[in-house]
């Protein structure tokens, strides 16, 4: 008898902590709905991306340079509802970011130009790495979205700078003394020795 009364109280402790546990596991999953919830809200307030160009030569480059019309047309769509459709974006972003070194117009493909594309292509795979985290840092991610605006206005300054150094007109004798300069095309310091002896 006592044996069926200690399986008894037994049986009813366990049922009780098992619903304690349901109970708690319930809270816990509707505060982490409420915690995404949050991370959705200050991720959709700071998705704001620079989708026109800033500078006239940026935006001439829109019918030229087919990548950087992609990527600037990807820029504008903004994504809604859910984390996955910003994971997406995000991922779609980087591979347009990465194409854009492909086929840079030759009036950009320059070092200046260059080192600026990898910059955006780099925040840009910061930002897919930080939203595809199971704890996504959402003030990580808005201050990644800030950094690759700056870096967007730097690189279409630079294309700026770019087509007006292309603008400037070259002076009479200037391409000769650019020729000279070139230590590719300079005679070669040897230093002769007297004692060796030499053909004639």
């Amino acid at each position: 008898m006592i044996n069926k009364i200690v399986v008894l109280l037994s049986l009813v402790f366990i049922l009780y902590s098992c619903q304690n546990d349901d109970q708690k596991r319930i809270a816990e999953n509707k505060k982490e709905i409420q915690k995404r919830e949050v991370i959705l809200k200050n991720i959709e307030k700071g998705w704001v991306f620079y989708d026109t160009p800033v500078t006239e030569a940026a935006e001439n480059s829109l019918a030229n340079w087919n990548e950087w019309r992609v990527f600037f047309v990807e820029l504008a769509q903004k994504p809604k509802k859910t984390i996955g459709c910003f994971q997406q974006k995000s991922k779609a972003l980087t591979k347009k970011a990465m194409a854009l070194n492909d086929n840079i117009p030759g009036a950009y493909s320059i070092p200046a130009i260059k080192s600026r594309i990898s910059t955006v292509v780099a925040k840009t795979q910061m930002l897919d790495l930080y939203i595809n985290l199971d704890n996504i840092p959402d003030k990580k991610v808005v201050k990644l979205i800030a950094e690759i605006n700056l870096e967007l206005v730097s690189l279409q300054r630079q294309m700026e700078k770019t087509v007006d150094k292309s603008k400037i007109p070259v002076e009479v004798g200037e391409s000769d003394l650019i020729k000279m300069r070139d230590a590719s095309r300079a005679i070669p310091n040897v230093i002769i020795d007297e004692n060796i002896p030499r053909v004639e």
